[in-house]
Formats: C-alpha cells, sequence, structure tokens
C-alpha cells in the first residue's frame, strides 16, 4: 500500500513540474471518467465545451480494475475527474480518494439519496453501484454530473445545467417506453438470470425476478452448491434463456445450460447484455441510451415479449 501511494505520488509529481498546467484551462474543458456511463453523459451534458476521455472501454470490469500510470497521468492533467462511486471500481478508490485531495474529483453515483438505493447483504453499510440500469436513477447521476461541470466551469454553468435537463427529460421518457415493451413478457417469464448480479435496480423498476450467478461485485466466485441451486430454479420455473454479460466470462452460464441439460431440460442463451460497460464507440450500444435500449429490447424477445421496430439513438 505504502509503495503503491508513493509511486501515485512520485507520478503526480512529475506530471505536475512537466506540464505546469494552469487550475483551469480554456476549453474544452478536459474531463476523465472512470466508466464510458459517466464518460457518455458528461459529453451529452458538456457537448462542444468539453473533452472526455473514459479510462475503461468496452468490455471492461469496472470492479476489477487498476489505475496504470497513463491513467494517473491522464488523471493529473484533467480539469476534473469524474467516478461513480460506492464501491464500484474497488480497486481504484483508496487512489480516486487519495487524488481529490490534490485535484477536482466527484464520485457522482454518490450523489443519489440512499432512500433510493439498494443494500445488499455481503456488503453492510454499502449499496449496489448498478444505478444506471433504471434510467430514471441515471437521471439524478446526470443531474451531479452537470453540477460537477458548472462548479468546475462557472462561466458556462448555465449551460452545462440546461444540457443536463434536458437529458434527464430523455431519460424519463426512454423509462417509460422500456416499461411497455417490459410489460409484454407474460408475467411468469418475468425471471431475469446473469452472469452477475448487476440488474436489481432493472428487476425493482420493471417488475423483474432477478438472480445473478455471482455476488454484486465480479470479484465473488460462484460455487458448485451456487450453480447447483440455480439450475434447481431453472428447472423448477421452466426458465428457458440465461443472458451473459459484455464484461463478465460466460464460463458460469455455460455451467447453468449444461447443468439444466443433465436434468433435460433445455435452456438457450438469451442474448448478450450490457452491464457494467457499453458497447464499442460509434455504435448504437456505445451510447447509454443503445446500451439501455438493446438490453431491454433483447430481455422482451429472448423471455417472449414483443418490440416495436428499432429507432436511431437519440443521442449519440
Amino acid at each position: 500500500m505504502i509503495a503503491r501511494r508513493l509511486f501515485v505520488m512520485a507520478t503526480l509529481a512529475a506530471v505536475t513540474l512537466a506540464a505546469a498546467l494552469p487550475v483551469r484551462a480554456e476549453p474544452p474543458l478536459k474531463i476523465v471518467t472512470t466508466t464510458g456511463m459517466i464518460a457518455d453523459a458528461a459529453r451529452v451534458v458538456g457537448g462542444d465545451l468539453v473533452e472526455v476521455q473514459a479510462l475503461m472501454g468496452p468490455g471492461v470490469d469496472p470492479h476489477s480494475y487498476r489505475q496504470t500510470r497513463t491513467d494517473i497521468v491522464a488523471m493529473a492533467r484533467a480539469d476534473l475527474v469524474l467516478w461513480h462511486g460506492m464501491y464500484l471500481e474497488a480497486q481504484l478508490e483508496d487512489f480516486l480518494r487519495d487524488l481529490a485531495n490534490d485535484r477536482a474529483v466527484v464520485a457522482v453515483g454518490e450523489a443519489l439519496p440512499p432512500e433510493r438505493l439498494i443494500a445488499h447483504a455481503d456488503y453492510p453499510g454499502k449499496f449496489d453501484p448498478h444505478v444506471w440500469m433504471d434510467p430514471t436513477l441515471w437521471a439524478g447521476v446526470v443531474a451531479a454530473v452537470g453540477d460537477a461541470l458548472a462548479a468546475t466551469d462557472p462561466e458556462n454553468a448555465a449551460t452545462y445545467r440546461r444540457n443536463a435537463e434536458a437529458y434527464e427529460v430523455l431519460l424519463t421518457t426512454m423509462a417509460a417506453e422500456s416499461a411497455a415493451m417490459l410489460a409484454t413478457v407474460p408475467e411468469p417469464a418475468r425471471v431475469l438470470v446473469t452472469a452477475h448480479d448487476a440488474f436489481s435496480y432493472f428487476g425493482r423498476a420493471y417488475g423483474f425476478e432477478v438472480v445473478g450467478i455471482q455476488g454484486i461485485s465480479t470479484e465473488s466466485e460462484a460455487g458448485l452448491a451456487r450453480i447447483a441451486d440455480l439450475v434447481d430454479l431453472l428447472v423448477e420455473r421452466d426458465v428457458g434463456a440465461v443472458f451473459v454479460e459484455t464484461s463478465v466470462s460466460d464460463r458460469n452460464i455455460r455451467a447453468l445450460i449444461e447443468g439444466a441439460a443433465a436434468r433435460g431440460h433445455a435452456v438457450t442463451i438469451g442474448g448478450e447484455l450490457y452491464s457494467d460497460a457499453m458497447g464499442p464507440a460509434g455504435t448504437h450500444e456505445g451510447t447509454y441510451v443503445g446500451m439501455i435500449d438493446h438490453n431491454v429490447r433483447t430481455v422482451t424477445t429472448a423471455l417472449g415479449g414483443t418490440v416495436p421496430a428499432p429507432r436511431p439513438a437519440a443521442l449519440n
């Protein structure tokens, strides 16, 4: 721990001396974020006034991600660092809290009121961080991004807050459209089995029972007893589809399918869901709106519901 902190301090000092950057750069404001979802919010809210870099790209698991020297340099040169908090970036948390003593660093997920969050028995005193799975909750994070940009760049505060409010309206509309699609899934089929427990807010928002093989963090392991219990659930509840995630190994999902097959129950992979990371840049799924739209359509189709014809993402 001491060696790691000395390395971080030395790197920050070297960057500061070499760059000699002012506290506030002229537009575009340089923003560094941890996750792609936060980067997407910063781009939408900041528009042409910001230049945004996400540390974690498509397929990257934030639970296990560790900062590199390149990351440290990027954050040291940023006008603002935005991270989620709530123990999502578990391996980065100590570093980011230390960095906040010297830089503008904001945990935007922690702006949400605790009464709107889901607690978890595995982590006493902590909350499930996967709030982006409910667009109405994510709207609160978008507001926090707008506030952070406004505090860093007061001259353009009105623009940031106006953009954040417009985006929040879009998210409210998207949540209603998602609810309408998911409501077409027959009630007995509303069981969502995924690689890890990232969809609890989705389940609460749309009335689905959510079962993750691993816990909230992908660092947890699923034992043989857990797999056996879930095979029993698939057979007893006649669940016909399970879902893989883009940022999590499909090993446990395939073990479930094989276990069910050994019991004479056929289970298919209903599709690939975006859980802790968005899709590639430049694609529909590479935006927050597109990521959620993809997940909703995939779940609805696989579990027997109906979806309208696709439409272009409202924001890119």
